[in-house]
């Protein structure tokens, strides 16, 4: 029987009450969820495909593989993008929880992943009774060969990019041992430092050509402002994505043919992406201002919607000196022990709530 954690937000529950009793309300900068609306095309595919009374495929429309490679192709710089390789689910944490079922992992084998990550990555090895194992260095592993190696570049929650020679050595060291690598570019359109632009692991400057051994997931939540549809895929290695289709078509793991249509909309659209980044570095700028005017140091942080922030104390002093302020932030600690001393700033509300924590701090 597997453990799993506490859920971790449920402890910032004190604290948001504390920000919510400030005169001016609460700002809340804690969970990265997008609050602008989903670009009109997109809603108005949703509901053309409304009436969807058949079964929809769990492989995805034609039209929806094609939209999606075609988006790797223009936006990522994948030019072996394969439509036949792209598999649509429900929303990437349902993947990431998930994939190493999926993938065949139990115990005995391990699953390695960043020592600051999205907490999902312990939770989908936990869930399969395979072991967890929180690691920045590869080598440290010594003869350890494991099933899955997870990167996420951007970085969830410090926002750091791998530049590409690393990634190119994970996949070599991978390759090496016959683990699958598993890429999670959610923030792959949110690069804010042209000297560190993200790169996906299935470009040809990290696999040389080849997608073997190789996983991407990618999501529409944040790009697209759709976090509400549960709408992503994964592709890369055809022959992992034909394994996991079998076994998603067994277990009914279907993304709806509304949410389908919507995709394929969102994935051929750039224009929405731009204007929306637009945004998002408006209030990046205003909220890296005011925190570094009130003491903070921003560290790493050029890529995602995220600001990695500290005042080099405990992170749940932070968290409550702020939220005195009207402010919600997510504790570093949350992600793993070495952000013990962060923050995790999302700049993801509206922009009145971002003028509000600006003029407070």
């Amino acid at each position: 029987m597997f453990t799993l954690p506490d859920f971790p937000w449920d402890r910032l529950a004190p604290y948001k009450e504390r920000a919510l009793a400030h005169p001016g309300g609460i700002a809340d900068l804690s969970v990265g969820t997008p609050v602008d609306p989903t670009p009109e095309p997109i809603r108005a595919a949703l509901a053309g495909a409304a009436d969807a009374p058949g079964y929809p495929q769990t492989y995805g429309t034609p039209r929806l593989r094609e939209a999606a490679a075609g988006w790797l192709r223009r936006r990522a710089g994948v030019s072996g993008a394969d439509p036949d390789a792209v598999l649509p689910v429900i929303g990437t944490k349902e993947l990431v929880a998930w994939l190493p079922t999926l993938l065949g992992a139990g115990p005995g084998d391990r699953v390695v992943f960043p020592e600051l990550a999205y907490p999902t990555y312990d939770v989908g090895a936990r869930l399969a009774g395979a072991t967890p194992v929180a690691s920045d260095g590869l080598l440290s592993l010594g003869p350890v060969r494991p099933k899955i190696v997870w990167v996420n570049s951007p970085s969830n929650p410090t926002g750091k990019v791998l530049p590409a020679e690393h990634l190119r050595k994970v996949v070599a060291w991978a390759r090496g041992r016959g683990a699958v690598v598993v890429s999670d570019e959610c923030y792959l359109e949110f690069g804010w430092d042209d000297a560190s632009p993200p790169v996906s692991i299935l470009h040809p400057d990290v696999c040389e050509g080849s997608h073997e051994g190789l996983l991407a997931v990618n999501s529409l939540s944040k790009r697209s402002n759709m976090a509400g549809y549960r709408a992503g895929f994964v592709t890369g290695d055809i022959a992992l994505v034909k394994r996991l289709l079998e076994v998603r078509k067994h277990a009914g793991m279907i993304v709806p043919a509304p949410v389908q249509a919507a995709m394929a909309v969102a994935f051929d659209d750039d224009a929405h992406v731009d204007e929306q980044r637009a945004r998002y570095a408006r209030r990046r700028a205003a909220l890296r201002a005011a925190f570094e005017r009130h003491g903070f140091r921003i560290d790493h942080s050029e890529a995602s919607l995220y600001l990695w922030a500290t005042r080099d104390e405990p992170c749940w002093e932070t968290v409550a000196h702020l939220a005195s302020l009207g402010i919600l932030v997510g504790p570093g600690e949350f992600y793993g022990p070495a952000g013990a001393r962060h923050i995790r700033i999302a700049f993801t509300a509206t922009d009145e709530r971002v003028a509000a924590a600006a003029d407070r701090l």
